[in-house]
């Protein structure tokens, strides 16, 4: 009985963010539901702060941690292994490369060059690299984050996902690029899943579609990415002197995949799939909202710009070196 209270509190700002995120404006610019809901989280959490009863406390850390990953469970039904067969290896093989270039050139940049925490660090690199806010809330507690630096590279892949979504249209009429090679190269370099619905179809049905499966194959490498990183963030953090700390698997990344599995079988009646996919949205968006509440403004100002600047640097890098890893692939498979 201890969560009811800051659970609910979590589902009203939710569900808030469902009814704004429907209006013409949010959907021109593809505010989603879990944006929105962090930035109502960050206003509540710095000017009411005081007003939220400490008994709520309990039900919005739940809603933080386990909601979290209950949510990220049940994207795995937005996927089917059939959609990542269809666009072949060339898409799957310039993921893989997209993804691992820009987390570990982000994660160095941003804590090499520019002195960033290691989780504020990886978390932008994720975000960039994977799938925008989802990656970054799946990361959360591999890399063991405080709210604010969640918050933070929540912030910087929203604005240059949506920049993205703009500029990639004008790329494709100014240089004249091939309908194939157009969907595969927004799929695997544009931040958010929502941002390359709008600018895929933007260019037309058959990169809409395209650009889309890549995106989903890209959102699937979610779950052996947070595997690989809980071993090596767990091998290089021992424990004390002469012993290292143990493995800790995050299942919920590997239940993530089940989902998937289940879904590409077709083993649930397509209604059960959308509530499963609707409850995903829900209860991400109810995880970013507690983040938000905890979130203080004051820490965000103390980190500076650099974040952003790691966010713009591997965003140009995304636009130009994305672009030519996707006609290396091509051409090295065709």
């Amino acid at each position: 009985m201890k969560y009811i209270s800051g659970i609910l509190v979590t589902l009203f700002m939710a569900l808030v963010s469902f009814q704004v995120s429907s209006l013409s404006f949010c959907k021109t610019y593809q505010l989603s539901p879990l944006v929105i809901c962090i930035v109502l989280g960050m206003l509540i959490g710095n000017l009411f702060h005081r007003s939220i009863p400490e008994g709520c406390q309990s039900g919005i850390r739940f809603s933080q941690q386990k909601l979290l990953r209950l949510g990220v469970i049940l994207y795995g039904f937005f996927i089917t292994f059939q959609q990542i067969a269809a666009v072949g290896m060339s898409g799957l093989f310039t993921d893989v490369l997209i993804i691992t270039t820009t987390f570990i050139g982000g994660t160095f940049i941003g804590i090499r060059l520019l002195g960033l925490d290691k989780e504020t660090a990886m978390l932008t690199a994720v975000g960039s690299s994977i799938c925008g806010a989802a990656a970054i809330l799946g990361t959360e507690p591999v890399v063991k984050s405080k709210s604010h630096q969640t918050a933070i590279a929540v912030a910087t892949v929203v604005i240059f996902g949506t920049l993205g979504m703009f500029i990639y249209p004008f790329i494709f009429h100014i240089f004249n690029i091939t309908a194939e090679t157009m969907g595969i190269y927004t799929g695997a370099t544009i931040h958010e899943v929502a941002q390359v619905v709008a600018a895929g179809n933007a260019m037309g049905s058959d990169i809409g579609a395209t650009s889309v499966i890549v995106k989903l194959t890209r959102v699937m490498m979610l779950a052996p990415f947070l595997i690989i990183l809980s071993f090596y963030l767990n091998r290089s953090t021992p424990d004390s002197a002469d012993q290292q700390a143990k493995i800790v698997i995050p299942w919920f990344a590997i239940l993530f995949v089940v989902a998937a599995g289940i879904n590409s079988a077709h083993l649930l009646p397509q209604t059960i799939v959308n509530l499963m996919t609707q409850a995903s949205v829900l209860f991400l968006s109810m995880a970013m909202g507690a983040l938000g509440i905890e979130t203080n403004i004051g820490k965000i100002r103390g980190v500076g710009l650099k974040p952003v600047i790691l966010a713009g640097v591997l965003w140009i890098w995304l636009l130009t070196g994305g672009y030519g890893i996707t006609i290396a692939v091509q051409q090295l498979i065709h």
